[in-house]
C-alpha cells in the first residue's frame, strides 16, 4: 500500500508546476522536498499514519485540480487593487522583493554595508 501512496505523490509532484521566480518560496519545490523526506526509502517506506498521509494527498490533489476555484466561482477575475495575475506574479517574484528590501533600507544601513569590512580578518586590519 505504501508503494501506491508513493506513486500517487510522485505523480502529483510531476504535475505540480515549479515557479522559478519564487526561489526558496515555491510550493511546488517545497512539495517535492517534503515528499523526498517522507518517502526516503521510496516504495519500501513504512508509513506511520496512513490515514493522515491519504488526507494530505487528497488535500493537495484538491488544490492542484482547482477544486475550490470551481466550487466557489468568482464573478470577475480581479482583485481589490485591480492588478492582473501577471502583475501580481511580477510583484511577488523573489527579484522584485529583494529590490524592495534594498529600496526600504535606510541611508545608515546602506553606508554600513558599503564601507564596513566584509569578514572578521578585514575587521582586525581596520582596527
Amino acid at each position: 500500500m505504501a508503494a501506491s501512496r508513493y506513486r500517487r505523490f510522485l505523480k502529483l509532484c510531476e504535475e505540480w508546476p515549479v515557479d522559478e521566480t519564487k526561489r526558496g518560496r515555491d510550493l511546488g519545490a517545497y512539495l517535492r522536498q517534503r515528499v523526498a523526506q517522507a518517502f526516503r526509502e521510496g516504495e519500501n517506506t513504512q508509513i506511520a499514519e496512513p490515514e493522515a498521509c491519504d488526507q494530505m494527498y487528497e488535500s493537495l490533489a484538491r488544490l492542484h485540480s482547482n477544486y475550490y476555484k470551481h466550487k466557489y466561482p468568482r464573478p470577475r477575475d480581479t482583485s481589490f487593487s485591480g492588478l492582473s495575475v501577471e502583475e501580481y506574479k511580477l510583484i511577488l517574484s523573489t527579484d522584485t522583493l529583494e529590490e524592495f528590501k534594498e529600496i526600504n533600507k535606510g541611508m545608515w544601513k546602506k553606508l554600513q554595508e558599503k564601507f564596513a569590512p566584509r569578514n572578521p580578518e578585514e575587521k582586525q586590519k581596520a582596527w
